[in-house]
């Protein structure tokens, strides 16, 4: 993936880079001056404060937002301090000494975590990124139809905007719930089977709503799609795409699991991963449907590569070529293998007891309508809700003056937001509650 070493001479991997490597030796990420990093105590992934030990934010606060934007745990903060060390000493020498090596570390443990084959993942900066790419490289004719909804956030709807302005396919939404806190899986996979056209070549959903943390049953969603796909040809069959970066990193479940074509994500949220890093994973028979946006630096057969012939494996020829934050993306590594050390399903566990223990305390306030679903199966770890007399910003600045951290939904109808994650605790609930009470 993404390797270089066509435009690299062999120097790079001689002596500048073996002096390179000597000048990092010893050397402790964690402690280097202005990094602003102190000791972290060694992880034991069976202890939550554990855990929360690793990441650097602000003690006495309960934070709530944590899934926006992540914080670095301490292995992740040393990998980057590392590959920067490394990049700023020697730029052409570090990056030809280590980037094939990287790359592959990087490849096999995002591979590992989500139980596929290297070859169906491209790697991005983001999650609209990775919509980008997607919603404008899976092929359509004009008189194709893609069919969204009314819950995506405006990444989704503004990359199928830019196709339909481009290519003339007709883009249609169906409203899945009226009042997301009543959703339920047996509504939504009705409401969408019936919104299925004959000229439907794409179905674009997002895993969990970010304004109403409505989740949506994929599965069942991809099962009623499979139902329209039987009397299809492989062309013609409906591609189900989605945008999962509200429930990658915090659900226990694979792509292939959940019976999706393409899996776009960030790995910034609840993954907690390096800050501008992000994926699309693509079931094997499906990445024959795309063409890729952004020429590649991929690897295997150069010459195809960089022709622009067929060649090469989908999702590395997939992901954009160019230089970029190499010291984030390398340590994705890290990422990927503090919450495989955790395990995905304690994650899932663990985040889905908070969000339950938060949803039923705010369901007992009375001047508080609780906007997210109490079923699991419809919600994970985002909770929404309205207090009475107050906006959402308003609310989120009262909380903050409290030492709580919570958002305001980007969307026409904003609500509060809270995000429990394995970041925050039992007590951080309990603080979060009598805040809002407070209110």
């Amino acid at each position: 993936m993404l390797s270089r070493r066509g435009f690299l001479t062999a120097a790079a991997g001689g002596a500048t880079a073996a002096a390179v490597a000597t000048a990092l030796a010893g050397c402790d990420p964690t402690s280097a001056p202005g990094v602003g990093i102190t000791a972290v105590p060694p992880l034991d992934p069976a202890s939550w404060p554990s855990v929360r030990a690793q990441f650097a934010l602000t003690k006495g606060i309960a934070n709530f937002t944590t899934f926006t934007f992540a914080s670095h745990a301490a292995s992740v903060r040393a990998a980057i301090e590392k590959h920067r060390v490394g990049l700023d000493a020697d730029p052409y020498g570090y990056l030809g000494a280590n980037e094939s090596t990287l790359d592959e570390a990087v490849v096999g443990a995002a591979a590992s975590y989500l139980s596929t084959e290297a070859t169906q993942i491209a790697f991005t900066d983001s999650t609209t990124m990775g919509l980008g790419l997607l919603y404008t490289g899976v092929r359509l004719s004009p008189s194709d139809e893609v069919l969204t909804t009314e819950h995506d956030f405006y990444a989704t709807h503004e990359a199928l905007r830019l196709r339909q302005v481009r290519d003339g396919v007709t883009v249609r939404r169906v409203s899945l719930y009226d009042e997301p806190e009543k959703a339920s899986v047996g509504e939504i996979v009705q409401r969408f089977r019936a919104a299925l056209s004959t000229r439907t070549r794409i179905v674009a959903i997002t895993w969990v709503h970010s304004g109403t943390g409505v989740k949506l049953p994929v599965r069942a969603i991809a099962d009623a799609v499979n139902d329209v796909n039987r009397g299809r040809g492989a062309d013609d069959r409906i591609l189900l795409c989605v945008d999962g970066v509200h429930g990658f990193g915090l659900e226990g479940t694979t792509p292939a699991e959940l019976g999706c074509d393409f899996l776009v994500s960030g790995c910034h949220k609840w993954l907690f991963g390096p800050r501008g890093t992000g994926l699309i994973w693509g079931r094997a028979e499906s990445w024959p449907r795309f063409t890729p946006v952004i020429p590649s630096f991929a690897g295997g057969d150069q010459r195809s590569n960089l022709t622009g012939e067929p060649g090469g494996a989908p999702g590395p020829f997939a992901t954009p070529g160019g230089y970029h934050s190499f010291e984030h993306r390398w340590a994705l590594a890290e990422a990927f293998a503090l919450h495989q050390a955790i395990g995905p399903v304690r994650v899932a566990e663990r985040t889905h007891a908070l969000a339950a223990a938060l949803k039923e305390g705010l369901a007992t306030i009375p001047k508080v309508r609780l906007r997210t679903p109490r079923a699991m199966e419809v919600s994970a770890g985002i909770v929404c809700c309205e207090v009475e007399r107050y906006s959402a910003r308003d609310a989120m600045a009262r909380l903050r003056d409290s030492k709580v951290l919570a958002s305001a939904t980007p969307y026409a109808t904003p609500y509060l937001r809270f995000g429990p994650s394995i970041l925050t605790s039992e007590t951080d609930v309990e603080t979060a509650l009598a805040a809002v009470r407070a209110l």
